[in-house]
């Protein structure tokens, strides 16, 4: 059998265009799921222009300069409806959106979101890395119970009848600079990190891609 899923690769796209080709098709799901049809889960992986978007529980505290600067800068703000508090999306890293129907895996959302930090950790493991979790924090960490704890990836999503929407930012060779603009997911006194900053220089952002959808596809089978 193959796939629950279908896959695209987006490329570069501005943020508003990726967030309306996800929210289509999380609509379109949930709408084959309530005539009884079965519908089309897909997995987007895109880089976006550098944007900054914020949870429904976030906090504007958490992005530390005027929204006016940010036009200045060419950076995006997006208030979004999924879990999580702020975060940052840009070129180098991948921005990954599985619109899946939870049900074809017969799992919940907590067993989802850990299911996506496994496919990160084992991503992680592919380049020497331990990625880890850290307790109240979701997400992938380096070192999460040391003064060293560092993100490298970020989890959000919404769901609504077990169709999910949004997900994870994965820091592959990402200008970590745009972080110190904000509370990154809220915290005060942890870091970020990239796969380029762990191993000493920029990665094959393709291979990269490559690698995750390949551990998609064995943990979402």
């Amino acid at each position: 059998m193959g796939n629950h899923f279908i896959y695209h690769d987006l490329g570069r796209i501005a943020y508003a265009d990726a967030l309306e080709r996800q929210t289509s098709a999380f609509e379109a799901l949930l709408e084959a799921k309530r005539d009884g049809r079965s519908g089309e889960s897909q997995l987007l992986f895109c880089e976006h222009e550098p944007v900054f978007t914020i949870g429904k529980s976030g906090k504007d505290a958490n992005l530390l300069v005027p929204e006016g600067l940010l036009r200045v800068r060419g950076i995006s703000y997006f208030h979004i409806n999924r879990g999580g508090d702020i975060t940052y999306h840009g070129p180098g890293q991948i921005t990954g959106y599985p619109i899946f129907d939870l049900e074809c895996w017969r799992m919940g959302l907590r067993r989802y979101i850990e299911t996506l930090e496994e496919v990160v950790i084992r991503f992680l493991a592919l380049y020497g890395l331990k990625g880890e979790r850290l307790a109240g924090a979701t997400g992938v960490w380096l070192e999460p119970d040391t003064p060293r704890a560092r993100k490298i990836c970020a989890i959000g999503v919404k769901s609504s009848r077990f169709v999910t929407m949004h997900g994870f930012a994965l820091n592959i060779n990402t200008d970590l600079s745009y972080f110190s603009l904000i509370n990154p997911c809220g915290f005060v006194d942890k870091g970020v990190t990239s796969l380029a900053r762990e191993l000493g220089g920029p990665q094959d952002f393709q291979r990269a891609k490559d690698h995750l959808r390949t551990l998609f596809e064995e943990l979402f089978p």
